[in-house]
């Protein structure tokens, strides 16, 4: 016998708000470790100049640059998604609108990362 499609209950198809919610998780995740692995070479400075010299120096480094450049853009983007999350929230009425709300952080995002990347793209290239 052949189930019909309301047999097997409602399914979450996600789109725009399920990926906003996985990278809003992301980001988060992304930022609270850049947080730790920040306080842990702080740190360092108490063993004194030689080794806090040490420490940084990792940050000439290209793939370093390259992971800072992705720190800004989870820092962005989470702080982006996380004030449509507060006007949602804060403004119920704009649920109706949630899906444009998510097109416009999303374009918000691209459009100030063009010129993020591009400034420290050229330093990231000019280490290589």
């Amino acid at each position: 016998m052949a189930r019909k499609r309301s047999d097997y209950g409602t399914l979450y198809r996600g789109r725009e708000g399920q990926w906003a919610w996985l990278a809003h998780r992301v980001t988060g995740v992304a930022v609270i470790l850049f947080l730790f692995a920040h306080v842990v070479d702080t740190a360092v400075v108490g063993w004194g100049p030689e080794a806090y010299d040490r420490v940084t120096a990792v940050y000439h480094n290209p793939v370093v640059r390259l992971l800072e450049l992705g720190l800004v853009a989870a820092v962005l983007y989470h702080a982006l998604n996380g004030l449509r999350i507060t006007v949602i929230d804060f403004w119920p009425g704009m649920t109706r609108y949630w899906r444009a709300l998510s097109y416009a952080t999303l374009g918000l995002f691209l459009a100030a990362m063009a010129p993020i990347t591009w400034i420290m793209g050229r330093g990231i290239l000019r280490l290589l």
